[in-house]
C-alpha cells in the first residue's frame, strides 16, 4: 500500500439503500457492505497511516440495521478509534448548499491522532459540530438548541469490534446516532441539527444550459406511441373490490405510474391479498426546485415512477446525458467516450451512482483550510 495522505472511499451502499426496506438491509452482513474491511485492512496494513479520511455512504447507514439500529456505524467508529482516529460525520443533503439536486449522503471524515493529539482535538465538542469542525465550518446549520448528546466511550465500555456487532443498541432499538455528531479519543457524542440553508439552484437553471442539438427525439414523449406490450393493472376500488384497467400508450403508464394509486396484491409467502398504496409524484417534475434524487435506473425510455420527466415547450421529455451531469455538478459529457461503449442510459446509470461533487470539493478546500 502506498503511502498516503488522504484516504478517500465510498463503499457500496445497496444494503443500506432507501431502495429497499429498512428490516430488509442486511447491513455489514450483506456481501456489498463487507467492502468496509477493505478500508479498515488498508488502514491496518499501510506502513504510514493516512492522516486524513473522507468517507461516504447514504445516511441509512446510521440507523442500520433495523433489529440493532446504529450497529454498523458503531463498529465502523470502533474500528477507526482502536486505528487512532477522531472523527466528525454530518448527513449533508446537497440542494440545502446550493446545488441542483436533492441528495442526502453522510460523509465521515477521520483525523488521526499523533502524539495524543488530532487536528480537530483542540477544539470544544459543541463548537466541532457546531462551527469549527470541517464540515460544520463550510456547510452551516442552524444554531444548536441542545448540547451534543455524549452515547458511548469506546475505550471503557465495549472490549472489541465483536462485543460491539453482538450488543450495540440491543436492547433500546431506538436511533442513538443523529445526523452530526463527532468521535474524540473513543467518545462519541451525536446532535440533530438543521441546515442554514443558501440559495437555491433549481433543475430549471440547469435546463436552461442544454443546447438544442444535445435533445435527440428518443427523449421526447410520444403521446400517441403504443407499448410494446399491453399493461393491465389491478386497482382495488372504494368498496375494496378488484378493477382492472388496461394501458395502451407509453404516456398513460407514465401517468400511472406517477399517480397515486391502491393496488391488489397478493403475498407469494402465504397467497393472502393485501392493498398497496402510494401518493402521486409531481408530474411533469417542477423547474422552479432542486432536481429530485437522480437513480440509477434513471437511463431509458420505459416510463418509471422514479425518472425525471420536464415540459419542454408544449411537450414532455426525459432528461439528457449532460443535464444529469450537471445536476452532479460533473462538467458536460464527462461520462461520454463514444455512442457504442458510453450509451445515455449507461451514462445515466453512472450519475445514479456518483455524488454531487460539489460537496466533495467543498469538503477538500475546508480541510485543507484547517490543515494550514
Amino acid at each position: 500500500i502506498p503511502e498516503h495522505d488522504v484516504l478517500v472511499g465510498g463503499f457500496p451502499c445497496q444494503d443500506y439503500s432507501v431502495a429497499t426496506t429498512l428490516r430488509n438491509s442486511k447491513g455489514m452482513l450483506g456481501k456489498k457492505g463487507v467492502l468496509w474491511w477493505s478500508i479498515d485492512a488498508i488502514i491496518k496494513k499501510a506502513k504510514k497511516k493516512p492522516k486524513y479520511l473522507i468517507l461516504e455512504n447514504v445516511d441509512r447507514l446510521l440507523v442500520s440495521p433495523a433489529s440493532q439500529r446504529g450497529r454498523d456505524f458503531a463498529v465502523m467508529l470502533h474500528s477507526l478509534n482502536k486505528h487512532g482516529y477522531d472523527v466528525e460525520w454530518r448527513v449533508i443533503n446537497a440542494a440545502d448548499y446550493g446545488m441542483p439536486q436533492r441528495r442526502r449522503r453522510v460523509f465521515i471524515l477521520g483525523f488521526l491522532r499523533e502524539n495524543g493529539s488530532s487536528l480537530i482535538s483542540s477544539y470544544d465538542i459543541n463548537e466541532l459540530i457546531s462551527s469549527k469542525g470541517v464540515l460544520s465550518s463550510e456547510f452551516k446549520i442552524q444554531d444548536l438548541d441542545h448540547n451534543p448528546e455524549m452515547i458511548t466511550d469506546f475505550n471503557k465500555e465495549w472490549k472489541d469490534v465483536e462485543h460491539v456487532s453482538s450488543n450495540f443498541n440491543f436492547k433500546t432499538p431506538g436511533q442513538r446516532f443523529y445526523n452530526a455528531g463527532a468521535m474524540m479519543n473513543g467518545k462519541v457524542y451525536t446532535a440533530k441539527t438543521e441546515p442554514d440553508k443558501e440559495n437555491k439552484v433549481t433543475l430549471g437553471d440547469i435546463v436552461g444550459l442544454t443546447k438544442k442539438e444535445e435533445i435527440l427525439d428518443e427523449f421526447f414523449i410520444d403521446k400517441e406511441e403504443e407499448l410494446v406490450k399491453e399493461m393491465r393493472v389491478v386497482h382495488l376500488d372504494d368498496a375494496g373490490e378488484d378493477h382492472v384497467e388496461t394501458y395502451n400508450t407509453k404516456y398513460e403508464a407514465w401517468v400511472h405510474l406517477k399517480g397515486s394509486k391502491k393496488l391488489s396484491r397478493t403475498s407469494k409467502a402465504t397467497g393472502a391479498r393485501y392493498k398497496f398504496a402510494e401518493g402521486a409524484m409531481i408530474f411533469p417534475d417542477s423547474l422552479n426546485e432542486p432536481s429530485r434524487t437522480i437513480i440509477t435506473g434513471e437511463g431509458g425510455a420505459s416510463p418509471s415512477r422514479f425518472k425525471h420527466v420536464i415540459k419542454h415547450g408544449n411537450k414532455l421529455r426525459r432528461l439528457v446525458p449532460v443535464e444529469l451531469e450537471r445536476l452532479n455538478m460533473f462538467p458536460p459529457n464527462h461520462t461520454y467516450i463514444n455512442d457504442k461503449i458510453t450509451t445515455p442510459t449507461k451514462r445515466a446509470f453512472f450519475m445514479g451512482n456518483a455524488l454531487v461533487v460539489g460537496v466533495v470539493e467543498r469538503i477538500g478546500n475546508s480541510l485543507i483550510k484547517l490543515i494550514k
